[in-house]
């Protein structure tokens, strides 16, 4: 691998604008920008370009050093984590608060560390920018007062923060399977991420909806590239209140719409939920291959064993049947739970028996490793292409009839052909003067599948009418 890029991290109070520089230095809106403070919780990170120096960008929570709450803490050994492996710091302030304690405090603490820091006097664009930035010259190092909404004096910034930076060579992009781990919130997803990459990448608490941005780490494993993205929870929009968790879901929306598959994280000790059946039907909408995981299994399997225990610890007459609670699976036999799970699962997710399952625990790390092999099968099929003729040998064998209803018209293909890959896509030539029915599609794909490993993978139907005489 190629050296790491400098990085250059953005730092400061909450609600400065620090997501409002960092989407303007990468050319996105990767970061939430509200009114609302404490948005950004965990580091996002991006990439970006200055005068032909290539940069990583990181944004970090807004800090409260002596704020001892769960969430501030964790924001903070966020921060420090990105630091630590600064090439230089940009100290985000409010140019029209003034200079605050709390400024001054974390300028204190920023050079303490060692790493070179600027500090970027933000909502300077009343025209007055000279006086705006000027009480944060007290903090002893270089002031550049700009607007990150408008991009004033970012070039100026610019200039200064990656002077020292090398020159980056244009390389071609890394061919990387790119994983959007979704769900609703508190299932385990920021727990697995962290556990696939081996590192307190997100932020982990009991809380729910804790991630708001998502949260992407590259990794590279065995030769291959993965970007992994945690997403926020995803809820009903009857369950949002804040804006900013209302944006959230939609940005965890886009995200997967970007990614090559998704991995559906169920907490296994509650079951499938209404929840989970919504979010799967957004990741079969958007075309994405699906994985469903099912965390948080050591619970479940304690909860098998406890159930096992009561009813051999109960006189046979009082005994009554184990039911399922709250979509979780009938508990019996602990041996042999993971099989009676997975038709129960596979009977609430019928729109998506396409998609594997697998039964791990993120906390533990209990069979995490063999995901990996599951990702790289599941991206493999989804990019896989069938030449024609294979194809069309293949429908030569196949008895259309079995799939035709008695009142229909009987249909005959012509031709099949692959038109594309990601999801792969078919197009079929027939005799009909009509969509075909969704029965006839759905039998024409299990054939398909039964011939063809398209693991995880949606089928997409294009279909060339006869024209009406």
């Amino acid at each position: 691998m190629s050296a790491s890029p400098p990085s250059l991290v953005i730092v400061g109070r909450p609600n400065v604008g620090k997501s409002t520089l960092f989407n303007r230095l990468t050319g996105t809106r990767r970061s939430i920008v509200t009114d609302e403070p404490g948005i950004t919780r965990d580091r996002i990170y991006g990439s970006a370009t200055w005068r032909g120096r290539g940069f990583e960008v990181v944004d970090t929570g807004g800090l409260l050093p002596d704020d001892k709450a769960a969430i501030p803490r964790e924001i903070l050994r966020q921060a420090r984590v990105a630091i630590d492996s600064a090439t230089r710091l940009v100290l985000v302030v409010d140019a029209r608060a003034g200079l605050t304690p709390l400024d001054a405090e974390l300028a204190r603490l920023l050079r303490k560390t060692g790493k070179p820091f600027l500090v970027a006097a933000n909502k300077a664009d009343t025209g007055a920018q000279e006086p705006l930035g000027a009480p944060f010259y007290e903090l002893g190092t270089d002031v550049f007062p700009i607007s990150s909404e408008h991009g004033t004096g970012v070039d100026d910034l610019l200039d200064a923060a990656t002077r020292d930076f090398p020159e980056s060579s244009a390389e071609a992009a890394s061919d990387e399977t790119q994983v959007a781990i979704i769900g609703r919130p508190n299932v385990g997803k920021s727990t697995l991420l962290n556990r696939l990459t081996g590192s307190d990448r997100s932020i982990v608490s009991p809380e729910p909806g804790t991630t708001r941005d998502a949260v992407d780490l590259v990794v590279e494993r065995g030769g291959r590239v993965y970007r992994f993205v945690d997403t926020a929870g995803i809820r009903r929009k009857g369950k949002t209140h804040l804006f900013a968790e209302k944006l959230a879901v939609v940005m965890a929306r886009k995200h997967l719409e970007r990614a090559d598959l998704a991995l559906l994280v169920v907490d296994a000790s509650v079951g499938v939920t209404a929840g989970d059946l919504a979010i799967a039907g957004y990741a079969q909408e958007s075309g994405r291959s699906v994985i469903l995981v099912m965390n948080k299994w050591d619970l479940a399997l304690e909860a098998a064993r406890e159930q096992v225990a009561r009813e051999a610890r109960e006189p046979q007459t009082k005994r009554k049947p184990a039911k399922a609670e709250k979509g979780g699976p009938r508990l019996s036999d602990p041996g042999h739970l993971a099989a009676e799970y997975e038709k129960l699962v596979r009977e609430r997710f019928k729109f998506l028996d396409y998609a594997p399952v697998i039964f791990l625990s993120a906390l533990t790390g209990q069979r995490v490793t063999p995901l990996y092999e599951l990702i790289d099968h599941v991206a493999e099929a989804r990019r896989r292409r069938i030449p024609t003729g294979e194809l069309n040998r293949w429908l030569a064998n196949v008895d259309l009839g079995r799939g035709t209803s008695p009142a229909a018209r009987r249909v005959k293909i012509f031709y099949i052909t692959q038109a594309s890959s990601a999801p792969p896509t078919f197009v079929l030539f027939t005799n009909q003067t009509r969509r075909l029915h969704f029965s006839f599609e759905r039998f024409l794909e299990n054939r398909l599948r039964e011939q063809f490993d398209f693991l995880g993978a949606p089928i997409r139907f294009l279909q060339r009418l006869k024209e009406k005489r």
